[in-house]
């Protein structure tokens, strides 16, 4: 039998092919020569419908439409902009789960290592925990279907553990120190997502919050924060942007509106269809508008990241802290397709207060954009706040008339550059493969009740991770065949120390726990909390647009 080759044709046809399918026109079975200009719309999808036919009938070897159609659309879009998206029905409600703010499930959190499946952490107040399942057990059969050494994904974690609540799923676990398999029978129920991972004192008057995303229940979980620490003397505030990828857009506006005085701009949108125009201002009294705050920024804070952020610096309520963020100024509108896949389409640029595009520069080809990470490191942007250029035709005023830059990324008032002097290729290996997971669990499981009187003030300020501990850290790395390398480790043992011991706060308490520990070491959160005097002279500085107005 001869071997099929791919052809050029082939490679093109399922591009094509998806400009008539993404349309959301339905097209009959049987040709109609459309009347009219040729270069229309309906005479090209006539074309495309034409193609299709001759493919499905005559093509040599049978074809999968359905996987054509969801190449060619993909391959479509991309060459619209880079944020544009298709996303098939089977992973819809996956990724729709995590801006919702909450999914039917069993309420555990997992991880997969060598093969299975454990349960990192029993959800709070989730039916996992109600029936006593324990950080450390590992999930092996799901409805009588084995689940472990099986090549499984966390697809197939979701497909089979998800389902509608009030469904019943057996889950068999095997426990250490257990020789049977243990049967838990789960009614699922809803799970909240937090989006707002951490919020704590940092001391007597600063207040600390970290977003992780922008989900619909981000803006009253940032209420909830707000109050809590106002109620404990909060009188500044940081909040903790770094690593967001955005989310929806509604979310940054309220929170910017508690922030804000009422008719402040917080953000605005323009688009081809006029409908999609609009100008966003604060509107309602704020929970916090008059303390000093701090916005953290880097390299991985994008869409309704940088729309907190610009507004924050464009208003001069505050001061921004840390690398210059993504650069995403494209707003999608998420569109719900007829077989449940999802199409998100690029409706709209946003625009700062000052009238900023954040949005960076992006041509028919999107690899430079998708390179931009890296061209950053190579160019020197996350060591030196000089290695940044600034076109003068994108220069722009803030409020009180300091000058901000659009063009690509929000650029911090204070940058921070990275700090790699404890940086080690050895760490970097521990953690990729996974290896301080199963030894916490491991660790956990031992001695998780010797913090069962400890606070998590006291686990921060008194508990140390011993060298001891470092050493059975090592020894499980060399099963997961991580080659021991003593200089990299000896560099890094006290940075190794610090992330240690946030992870295993994270798993005896909270979030908050890992955050309040890890931010030890986050050069940027260290050089935020002393830079409050700069916030409060940016917040009352006085107008410079109207001082040199005064003077002529």
């Amino acid at each position: 039998m001869s071997e099929t080759k791919n052809t050029k044709s082939q490679i093109r046809l399922p591009i094509i092919l998806a400009l008539a399918i993404s349309a959301g026109i339905w097209i009959g079975a049987t040709f109609a020569e459309p009347k009219g200009n040729q270069n229309d719309l309906r005479a090209a999808l006539y074309r495309l419908q034409e193609i299709m036919t001759y493919v499905d009938r005559d093509y040599v070897d049978s074809v999968n439409s359905g996987e054509l159609i969801e190449y060619g659309i993909t391959k479509m879009l991309e060459h619209l902009d880079p944020h544009t998206s298709y996303i098939p029905a089977r992973d819809a409600s996956i990724v729709q789960s995590q801006l919702d703010g909450e999914f039917d499930g069993i309420g555990v959190e997992f991880g997969i290592i060598r093969d299975t499946i454990y349960v990192v952490a029993p959800l709070t107040g989730g039916p996992s925990e109600a029936l006593g399942i324990q950080s450390g057990d590992q999930i092996i059969r799901v409805d009588g279907e084995t689940m472990a050494g099986v090549g499984v994904t966390n697809r197939d974690v979701f497909e089979k553990l998800r389902g509608p609540k009030g469904s019943v799923v057996v889950v068999d676990m095997k426990r250490k120190n257990q020789k049977d398999l243990i049967e838990f029978k789960i009614t699922r129920d809803k799970i909240p997502q937090y989006s707002i991972n951490a919020s704590y004192m940092v001391d007597n008057e600063i207040g600390y919050i970290k977003v992780t995303r922008f989900a619909a229940t981000t803006y009253e979980e940032f209420k909830e924060s707000i109050a809590d620490l106002q109620s404990k003397g909060m009188k500044k505030l940081v909040i903790d942007l770094q690593g967001n990828p955005g989310g929806y857009m509604g979310a940054a506006i309220y929170m910017a509106d508690e922030l804000l005085g009422q008719k402040a701009i917080i953000v605005s949108q323009e688009g081809k269809v006029e409908q999609y125009n609009q100008v966003v201002t604060a509107f309602r009294p704020g929970m916090f508008e008059t303390g000093p705050v701090i916005i953290l920024v880097n390299e991985g804070s994008a869409s309704a990241s940088e729309i907190l952020a610009g507004a924050i610096q464009d208003n001069d309520r505050g001061l921004i802290v840390g690398r210059r963020s993504f650069g995403k100024g494209l707003v999608q509108m998420p569109i719900d397709l007829s077989d449940g896949a999802e199409l998100r389409l690029t409706i709209a640029r946003y625009y700062t207060p000052s009238g900023r595009s954040i949005q960076k520069p992006y041509g028919a080809e999107f690899e430079a954009y998708e390179n931009d990470y890296m061209n950053r490191f190579k160019h020197g942007e996350f060591f030196s706040a000089d290695s940044i250029t600034f076109n003068d035709s994108l220069k722009y005023e803030t409020v009180k008339g300091r000058t901000v830059y659009g063009g690509g990324g929000i650029m911090p008032d204070y940058f921070v550059p990275w700090d790699t002097t404890m940086s080690s290729a050895y760490v970097n290996r521990l953690f990729n493969s996974d290896t301080p997971r199963e030894y916490l669990l491991e660790f956990v499981s031992e001695n998780k009740s010797k913090f069962n009187n400890m606070t998590i003030d006291q686990y921060y300020a008194d508990y140390t991770i011993s060298d001891a501990m470092l050493d059975e850290l090592v020894e499980f790395g060399k099963k997961n065949k991580v080659e021991f390398n003593a200089k990299d480790f000896n560099k890094a043992k006290e940075y190794l120390k610090i992330l240690v011991k946030a992870h295993l706060a994270r798993q005896i308490y909270d979030d908050s726990a890992f955050y309040k520990v890890v931010n030890d070491i986050n050069e940027v959160y260290q050089q935020a909390i002393k830079l409050f005097g700069e916030a409060e002279k940016i917040a009352s500085a006085t107008d410079l647009r109207k001082a040199a107005e005064e003077e002529e």
